[in-house]
């Protein structure tokens, strides 16, 4: 039986589950949909198609190796896809068509349409499990629902991991080669700019590269990840996220790469190991956000009383936090630093977030769309999982009144300032203390920028810390939470 397998977010020939099954079903062709209508609509960033691109390239390479040819279709949207499907299956001569599985509402929406398509000319359809540990729906709370407190769920995890990690597939045998060649992989796709060289270079294609990316994260950073994963001015993360999200790595993979860095255990041995294990559950969790709550997928608030905050419409105010030019040192570095490499330090999109949504009281949906059109790392449930915690409206959600205060987290995670000067070469001639106090310096700014084009900071930071506690104490909420000292 002729099979084909769909490739969607799953760039890779090791681990592949649909691939491995559809291998071992019979002759196998590949697929890719490039649909540059559904990306615009799903605000996907011109760095991360140009990834894509490249990955698929790498791809095609790998597969050519195993004997199978990999097709290139152009669909505008994924209303076009069970047609497209249908008529190369026909032209095929397929059988079943392999896929793994994808869980924003419009994939769900694409798969089911593709599915029915396929049923009515006999041609079957499978999905499997790959680009998460668990099945959403399998990991639930006791009264059958998902979870919706992220500690709830990674102990449900940790209990179903114990006993059996998630096994790697192994990599399919060459088949006899087909009569049909492979397309050749478009450089650019209509309505995405080429990116910078210099941003390309950062982040390598392919499968090889993403493996020793992971090796060398779990050889000489994991150890001190605990530690170091908040320091922006050093490699304490893995930056394996554009490698995760485009599925060129598998959360397999790296979950058997942590146990063998911690001798096989999850909640105990080195933290730093422990610590990532973790990260790669929050992951897990946001995935399954958006399967057991599908209108985090339609831009709406998870917690239904914060769709009352009343957000300001300041479009000045959102262009300068979006160009680096708040004022505030460190959320400006950040802002850079996402600008030019398509990536973002977890530690300051949580600074980042919050400042926009608290400190200017901004949709965290405008900050949402914009990290999706830079991120080269853009994932639906991490972005929003992420921006919805910080902006008090998302599940697990930080409380309205924790508000990062943008000095303090500046002085403790980049307290040399190593970060904000490689980002802000304007400044690097003040010394720490004035570095990080740029934005309180407000009789001296004028003498300290005399000989820069810095801005002035644009909030006053205890004014709009007020405002945002006003906006949320404001919200119809069943019981009043008592307010803690300052965490800020």
């Amino acid at each position: 039986m002729r099979q084909l397998i769909w490739f969607r977010t799953d760039l890779r020939v090791r681990d592949n589950t649909a691939l491995a099954a559809a291998m071992a079903a019979g002759p196998t062709l590949a697929l890719y949909l490039v649909s540059p209508t559904q990306w615009l609509a799903h605000d996907d960033a011109p760095c991360k198609v140009d990834f894509w691109l490249r990955n698929l390239g790498e791809l095609s390479t790998a597969l050519r190796r195993l004997g199978v040819p990999l097709l290139i279709r152009t669909v505008d949207s994924w209303q076009q896809a069970p047609q497209a499907l249908a008529a190369l299956c026909r032209e095929q001569r397929i059988d079943c068509v392999q896929v793994n599985d994808e869980y924003g509402v419009h994939e769900s929406r694409r798969d089911q349409a593709v599915a029915a398509e396929l049923q009515t000319h006999g041609i079957g359809l499978r999905r499997h499990l790959d680009q998460l540990l668990f099945n959403p729906g399998s990991i639930l709370t006791q009264s059958g629902g998902y979870f919706q407190v992220y500690s709830q769920f990674r102990k449900v995890c940790y209990s179903r991991l114990h006993l059996a990690a998630p096994a790697c597939a192994a990599q399919p045998e060459a088949q006899a080669p087909l009569a049909q060649d492979s397309d050749p992989i478009p450089q650019a796709v209509a309505g995405f700019a080429r990116p910078a060289e210099s941003l390309r270079q950062l982040w390598p294609a392919g499968e090889q590269e993403a493996l020793s990316r992971l090796q060398r994260f779990t050889d000489e950073s994991m150890a001190d990840y605990r530690e170091a994963r908040d320091r922006p001015a050093s490699a304490g993360t893995s930056q394996l996220s554009p490698y995760l999200a485009a599925g060129v790595l598998s959360p397999r993979q790296c979950l058997q790469a942590a146990l063998m860095a911690n001798a096989g255990e999850f909640e105990s041995g080195n933290p730093g190991a422990v610590s990532w294990i973790n990260e790669l559950l929050w992951r897990e969790f946001y995935k399954h956000i958006l399967v057991g709550y599908p209108r985090v997928s339609r831009h709406r608030a998870f917690r239904a009383d914060t769709e009352a905050v009343a957000w300001r419409h300041a479009p000045n105010e959102l262009a300068a936090w979006q160009q680096g030019r708040t004022g505030f040192p460190i959320i400006d570095a950040a802002m850079r630093q996402l600008l030019a490499t398509g990536w973002m330090h977890n530690r300051l999109r949580m600074i980042v977030a919050m400042f926009l949504t608290k400190n200017l009281l901004i949709d965290w949906r405008e900050g949402e769309r914009f990290f999706m059109r830079q991120l080269i790392d853009g994932d639906l449930a991490a972005n929003n999982g992420g921006w919805q915690w910080s902006a008090s409206t998302g599940t697990d959600s930080a409380p309205y009144f924790r508000i990062f205060n943008p000095l303090s987290q500046s002085e403790k995670f980049d307290a040399e300032g190593r970060f904000i000067r490689q980002w802000l070469p304007e400044l690097a001639e003040l010394g720490n203390k004035d570095l990080h106090k740029v934005a309180a310096l407000n009789a001296r700014a004028q003498g300290l920028f005399s000989h820069t084009d810095y801005p002035r900071p644009m909030v006053d930071l205890g004014q709009s810390r007020a405002r945002a506690l006003a906006a949320f104490k404001r919200l119809a909420t069943p019981h009043a939470i008592p307010e803690p000292d300052h965490v800020w």
